[in-house]
Formats: structure tokens, sequence, C-alpha cells
């Protein structure tokens, strides 16, 4: 199988089994590649209604670019893990990005999120987020007011009276909860329509089992959230070769 990336010819077969409408792995198949890897170049390229080649092409340059300055940075830079390996670090970070993108994050979002979960403290500054991200403080601004609208992060002051954004295993919890309870909303509404159009009209039995569909869906989910709340509490058994040389040690 082969590896490194992707050349201009094989982005350009990307972009044509797009226009047939092919899956990822039909296409990944055709190229001898992991479906991951096609998933995440045309998800970070536009999706598979915007992927274009050339564009991709360059777009990866530029940021294979970039990548090489970023250690020599000033302090604010987020400093590499003695032990792990860089390119493998970066790499998980953009399937990561790939994957919450799929789930319907925004693209800057998703990879804000990414780089507060990869990082062992959980935390990073405005400043360390867009000199690791290599955007504006603008775009920053503008994925952490939506994470902290969707309870994914929280901001709390340093000793330095900076804003650092902080992601924890408690703020998980909390956003599944929010997630659940999101479709309260939709519910209540549901049930209005039930009462208007009168219980015995296909319209309204339609709506009320969307209610109750929907109710069920969002007990269930509060119940086994709250059950396995403590699983986030937990550290979890490392062993063999996982633990590795950079791995924390308790």
């Amino acid at each position: 199988m082969p590896g490194g990336r992707l050349s201009q010819q094989e982005r350009q077969q990307i972009a044509l089994g797009l226009a047939d409408s092919l899956p990822y792995a039909e296409i990944a198949r055709r190229l001898d590649r992991p479906t991951s890897t096609v998933t995440r170049e045309v998800m970070r390229n536009g999706g598979p209604t915007a992927y274009r080649a050339d564009l991709a092409h360059r777009a990866t340059e530029r940021r294979a670019h970039r990548r090489r300055p970023a250690a020599s940075r000033g302090a604010e830079s987020v400093p590499g893990i003695p032990g792990r390996d860089a390119e493998a670090v970066a790499e998980y970070e953009e399937t990561l990005a790939t994957v919450l993108m799929a789930s319907g994050l925004p693209k800057m979002t998703a990879r804000v999120l990414t780089c507060l979960y990869v990082t062992d403290a959980g935390s990073l500054t405005a400043s360390q987020l867009a000199q690791r991200l290599q955007v504006s403080p603008a775009s920053i601004s503008k994925a952490i007011a939506f994470l902290e609208s969707q309870s994914l992060v929280r901001r709390e002051r340093d000793e330095r009276r900076r804003d650092r954004y902080v992601v924890d295993n408690e703020l998980f919890y909390q956003a599944t909860i929010a997630g659940a309870r999101s479709n309260d909303r939709l519910v209540e509404t549901a049930r209005q329509g039930v009462a208007l159009l009168g219980p015995d009209s296909p319209a309204a039995a339609r709506l009320e089992n969307i209610a109750r569909f929907l109710d069920f869906i969002s007990e269930s989910i509060v119940r086994a959230a709250e059950q396995a709340r403590e699983v986030l509490h937990t550290r979890p058994a490392v062993t063999g070769d996982a633990a590795g040389p950079g791995a924390e040690r308790g």
C-alpha cells in the first residue's frame, strides 16, 4: 500500500470519483489508499461538493511550508513532547478534525476542539491556538464562541490574567446532556401541533410519534450518561507499547 502524501494525479482521481458519486471507500480502493486518507483529504479541502484537485494540491503544499518554521516560534507556541512522533501526531489531529467535521462541526471549530483535546494540559490561550493553527485571532474567537454555546469548552483566567480555553471530562458529560435536552423544544413544539391539528388527524399522529420518539431518545441518553459519568473520571489502564516513552505517569 503506498504511503506518503497524495500526488496531484491521485487528487485528480479523487475529484473524478466524487464527480461520479463514488463512496470514499471505493475511491480509496482504486487508489490503494486507506479510506481515512481519502475522507480526510476531501473534508479538509472543501468537502465532497467543493473539492478541486488543483486547489487541494496547492493548499497541501502551503500547509507543509507553514509547518516547517512553526517549531521555532515564540514562547506562546505549544512545544512537542519528547518521545512522541510529531508527524504522526499532526496526522492524527487531521484525522480527528475530519471526524468532528463529519459529525457537523464547522472546519475551524473542529480544528480548535482537536487542538484542545490532544493537548495534555487540556487548555490553550487564544494566542496559542492562533499560532498552532496559523489562523487569525478572529477565527479563533468565532470558533470558541460556538464551542462555548454548545458547552464543549469553558473559559478560565490564568495567573497572567489571560483567557484560557479548557476541555475536561466533565464538560463532555455536560455537552452530552445539553445535546439530549436540545430536543425538548422540538418535542414541545410537536405537541403544540398535535393540539392544533386535532388528535385524530394523521398529521397530529405523525407529530405525536415524533415527540414520543425524541422524548424516549433524550431520556435514554440522559440516563446512560448519568450511569456512565464516572467512566470519564477514571484513568484508563494503558499496557504494552501504548504507554510509550511519552505517556504521562500518575
